[in-house]
């Protein structure tokens, strides 16, 4: 298993092993990712190997679905309080019975490589797994911190909503964990207008920030006072998950968020808010220094049936088109050149990458390109993600990889796939005479490692 994901042809692969081993043991920065703070602050085991490894994750639930098993029979909770399988064992039956279902899938290989690596556990996916599984769990060296420190992770940033209190970081902060785990600013909540129990979610706000966000400018200010309070608990980016990557003023953004708060915002009004948001928080940026990390692309909550009965965040998100070229000209007109700006920017449509995204990062200062993320993270996508940004905005207009995952366990694992893929890469630019054997292993440390460090500010 040492040359998985390693090229076939046996020079190249032998290229790639070296290369590899430039950035095998060094620390992991994961500055783009949705683990729950509170694992980490409280420290508690892992529940049973069912709600820790199949449950919470959605590629696998996903899956199954789409076979006709639904989440409720791997237990996921129900919004209208149907049954729900709570027998760990029995989930872990249904699950490792239809474990084919994931032949080369990116799911299986994480999964796989988890057992492996992180619990020590080869035995062959299926039933007897589980037992090893939960013997682990049990041990002390598999609590979150201890794993933590046994990931060589250096950074790890969580997301939160500004109406969070942000306890957990607080508690960590406490205990000497503060620059290891830190917060990102995430308003989407606050922003999406189509979001149900947006106007309470805006009061909210404004308590917590003590502003009065029945004015639009009164809600300016108090994303801006959550703002300051997320970057005094670590916070060094901000997240914003729209539909689109509209980014551009709007002079009647005011309007608009006075009917929104009356619930008489149209469909395009929403829109032409979240694009206007978009701008501000851009200024903001430029204010406070957060990079301001951009994901649009994601139908949210296509499958009707997923979000009526479990929820958001359960699987039922589907990938579409999606323009840049026109869409960013606002912002990158108005900020693009000013040194105070960063801007990472990722996608679900591929297409863009050598038509749009790339030729964008390479002309302009203030843009990165963000990883392969979600739909795309799979090995074969992270090649095909390199081959079409490299020729135009090299290495360094990239961002690193990010795991962007509320698999905790997987973290390790994700990395080193990115890397692999990385090392393969670059390994066949040596064996073709493109690039130096010793440009190509500082290029290695500088992508999984150097260049995160440096573009995210931690």
């Amino acid at each position: 298993m040492q040359d998985i994901l390693f090229p076939a042809d046996p020079a190249t692969r032998a290229i790639a092993r070296e290369l590899y081993g430039h950035a095998r043991d060094l620390p992991l920065i994961s500055p783009h990712g949705h683990v729950d703070p509170a694992i980490l602050a409280q420290d508690s085991p892992f529940p049973d190997p069912a709600r820790l490894i199949i449950s919470p994750d959605h590629y696998l639930t996903r899956m199954l679905l789409s076979q006709g098993i639904p989440p409720g029979e791997l237990g996921v909770k129900r919004l209208d309080g149907g049954p729900v399988e709570t027998d760990p064992r029995k989930i872990w039956r249904t699950f490792t019975d239809n474990w084919h279902l994931f032949r080369g899938t990116p799911s299986r290989l994480w999964l796989e490589k988890t057992l492996t690596e992180v619990f020590g556990i080869t035995t062959p996916m299926g039933f007897d797994v589980y037992d090893e599984l939960a013997e682990k769990l049990e041990q002390p060296a598999y609590r979150p911190r201890a794993l933590f420190q046994k990931f060589n992770l250096e950074v790890l940033a969580t997301t939160e909503s500004p109406l969070d209190s942000l306890a957990s970081h607080a508690k960590l902060a406490e205990e000497g964990w503060g620059k290891r785990v830190i917060t990102t600013f995430r308003p989407d909540d606050v922003v999406d207008m189509d979001w149900i129990g947006w106007a309470d979610r805006v009061a909210r706000l404004g308590e917590v920030s003590d502003c009065d966000t029945s004015t639009f400018t009164g809600y300016l200010e108090a994303l801006r006072k959550r703002r300051r309070f997320f970057i005094e608990h670590g916070a060094t980016c901000s997240d914003h998950g729209h539909p689109t990557a509209q980014i551009a003023p709007a002079e009647d953004a005011a309007a608009i968020f006075q009917r929104a708060l009356r619930g008489q915002v149209s469909e395009r009004e929403g829109e032409t808010f979240r694009a206007h948001m978009l701008h501000e928080f851009a200024r903001m940026s430029l204010e406070d220094g957060l990079v301001m990390q951009l994901h649009p692309g994601s139908v949210r909550n296509h499958n009707r049936f997923l979000h009526r009965t479990y929820g958001r965040d359960t699987g039922g998100d589907i990938p579409q088109r999606t323009e840049y070229t026109a869409a960013l000209k606002p912002l990158l007109d108005a900020y693009g050149h000013d040194p105070r700006l960063r801007i990472v920017v990722y996608t679900l449509d591929e297409y863009t990458y050598t038509r749009e995204l790339a030729p964008l990062a390479g002309g302009y200062p203030s843009l990165f390109l963000g990883a392969p993320w979600w739909f795309l993270d799979a090995p074969e996508a992270l090649r095909r993600w390199r081959e079409a940004v490299t020729e135009t905005a090299g290495f360094y207009n990239t961002a690193g990889f990010v795991d962007d995952t509320r698999a905790y366990c997987s973290i390790p694992v994700r990395h080193d796939v990115a890397r692999r893929i990385d090392a393969g890469f670059l390994a066949r630019l040596v064996a073709e005479h493109r690039l130096g054997l010793d440009e190509a292993a500082e290029t290695m440390a500088d992508l999984a490692y150097h260049l995160p460090k440096r573009i995210f500010k931690v």
